[in-house]
């Protein structure tokens, strides 16, 4: 069993992006500038916006952080996702998902420019991914593909199974492997909460890829005798033995299968870095874009 560790690929990339920064700045050009909002306190987005703003500090990047509590109102974010569009100084902008139950999320992911959209949510840059024309590529499935890539992984002809069918990982990632690239063709199987025989259907996997939001769902005996697991899962979980009261889950029992796949990402270190890395990749191409 190998680890597929995404933070140190994602070292790799920030480096790579670095080098860019530097390059753009000796040649006296812009350097490219990341918008976050964050509504709210949930700590998973605090977590992950938090790590956004520290991997533009690594590699060079300018970045902004704007912060609501969770009673603002809809209208109030919307001006400021017009704002930021309006705004030539911002390459890039993200409205960090989860937003509290009073505020539409696909209101406010059409109301984001395409050109901006790093995360690659807008439904303009979901339909020129499935038409494979030029666009941004939703952060977590590209920064997939680039962990398969760069690890050599072989995906051609393999049968990779996908849990979960959300907007944000499944269903784009099952079109990405599926297509004739690399990483791609492979032939696609996603499963959700309503498909019938998921264990059977998992044990089928050359490459299975868990996105299911639950955690330890899948247990060794889903999982054949060297498979990748692509873990995107990251629950948190208490534990009374950690200073800060909670640990982070994966959706695979990493314990019982880690001893029967060839490949596997950890949680933490695993997905998350990669999809970072990915905004990143997204928010320089965004600026190159305008021709900067």
């Amino acid at each position: 069993m190998h680890i597929l560790d995404g933070k140190a690929t994602a070292d790799e990339i920030r480096k790579e992006l670095a080098e860019a920064v530097q390059e753009r700045k000796k040649n006296g050009k812009k350097i490219p500038h990341l918008a976050a909002i964050l509504v709210g306190n949930d700590g998973g987005s605090l977590t992950y916006v938090g790590a956004k703003v520290k991997a533009c500090d690594q590699i060079g990047f300018e970045s902004t952080l704007i912060r609501y509590d969770d009673s603002v109102p809809e209208e109030i974010l919307l001006a400021k996702v017009q704002a930021l569009n309006e705004d030539r100084s911002i390459d890039g902008f993200i409205v960090q998902l989860p937003l509290p139950p009073h505020i539409d999320e696909m209101k406010i992911t059409q109301a984001i420019d395409p050109k901006k959209d790093v995360d690659g949510f807008h439904p303009v840059n979901l339909g020129n991914m499935v038409l494979n024309l030029p666009g941004f590529l939703p952060a977590t499935p590209a920064g997939i593909l680039e962990l398969l890539k760069r690890n050599k992984i072989e995906t051609e002809g393999k049968n990779c199974v996908i849990l979960g069918r959300s907007n944000i990982v499944g269903t784009p990632l099952s079109i990405m492997l599926g297509r004739n690239a690399n990483p791609g063709n492979c032939t696609v199987t996603l499963a959700h909460s309503r498909t019938k025989n998921i264990r059977e259907i998992c044990l089928s996997a050359d490459i299975l890829i868990a996105a299911i939001g639950q955690p330890d769902f899948v247990s060794a005996d889903m999982v054949k005798e060297g498979a990748v697991v692509i873990d995107v899962g990251t629950t948190r979980v208490e534990d009374a033995s950690r200073a800060r009261g909670w640990r982070l889950k994966g959706d695979v029992n990493f314990e019982e299968v880690s001893k029967k796949c060839s490949f596997i990402t950890p949680v933490p270190g695993g997905v998350g870095p990669m999809t970072i890395a990915s905004l990143m990749i997204n928010t320089l191409k965004a600026m190159e874009l305008k021709g900067k």
